[in-house]
């Protein structure tokens, strides 16, 4: 048991073998950056990190963290959102997004709901509190991977599937069942974002931002009328288990 109460998983060595993607055993070459201030996390983390089999890379403040993912292109960001200098977690993750898509797990001892919006918007894809087990971090950076292997990119078809329902995202046309669904331009376009970052929470300021406007960011009780709205029209139904749009309480969906 580590500091924090994190559990680290015995080291293998750079080169181990591991389940990196929770599937069969392989050698990894998923290169992941740890950023903390305080040596003893990084030691820990990057020993923990290791064992599993990933190449691991580390930094002790904002400013070297975005050189280092600058200069190698890690898959993942492991980023603490309180470094003791400038930038900050926050402030590492909004540059970050000038530039890069690169995936970002923050790290926190704060687990209110107003730090987890602050960090999603300021481009985080998820938030993990301290303290929390090397097995809930591992599964955590599987999780957030193969969401951005999935996401749609410039090869994509312009088609997503969820089970019965089908986005056309070529055509702008929507179907449940084969049957074709019409949705007013807003609420299309918050199911194609939603539908864009499969996984991924989207704030409600985010949501704002991008289908409304940033002049909107406050006028979160617009998101809850058009999603309501959007799941009428998909025919969602939880008692049959048939749901797209979750919520996560307070923050998004």
């Amino acid at each position: 048991m580590g500091a924090y109460g994190w559990k680290i998983h015995p080291a293998e060595g750079r080169h181990s073998f591991s389940r990196c993607h929770g599937t069969r055993l392989r050698k990894c070459h998923v290169k992941i950056l740890v950023v903390d201030d305080e040596p003893q996390i990084r030691k820990l983390l990057k020993t923990g990190l290791t064992g599993y089999g990933y190449e691991v890379l580390t930094a002790a403040n904002g400013r070297e963290a975005l050189t280092i993912a600058a200069q190698n292109a890690p898959a993942l960001i492991v980023l603490d959102i309180a470094l003791g200098s400038e930038p900050d977690g926050l402030g590492v993750c909004r540059e970050l997004r000038e530039w890069s898509q690169i995936p970002v797990i923050i790290l926190s001892v704060r687990g209110d709901e107003k730090t987890k919006v602050l960090a999603l918007d300021a481009g985080a894809d998820d938030y993990l509190t301290k303290p929390f087990g090397m097995e809930e971090l591992r599964a955590r950076i599987q999780a957030v991977l193969r969401r951005t292997v999935r996401e749609p990119g410039s090869s994509t078809t312009g088609e997503i599937h969820a089970g019965v329902l089908h986005l056309d995202l070529v055509n702008r046309r929507i179907k449940v069942g084969g049957e074709e669904v019409h949705l007013t331009p807003i609420e299309y376009a918050i199911l194609r974002l939603l539908a864009l970052h499969p996984g991924k929470i989207m704030t409600h300021r985010m949501i704002l931002t991008e289908v409304w406007g940033p002049e909107y960011s406050a006028m979160t009780h617009y998101v809850r009328i058009y999603v309501n709205q959007l799941r009428r029209k998909l025919r969602e139904n939880p008692a049959a288990n048939v749901r797209y749009i979750l919520n996560e309480p307070g923050i998004g969906y």
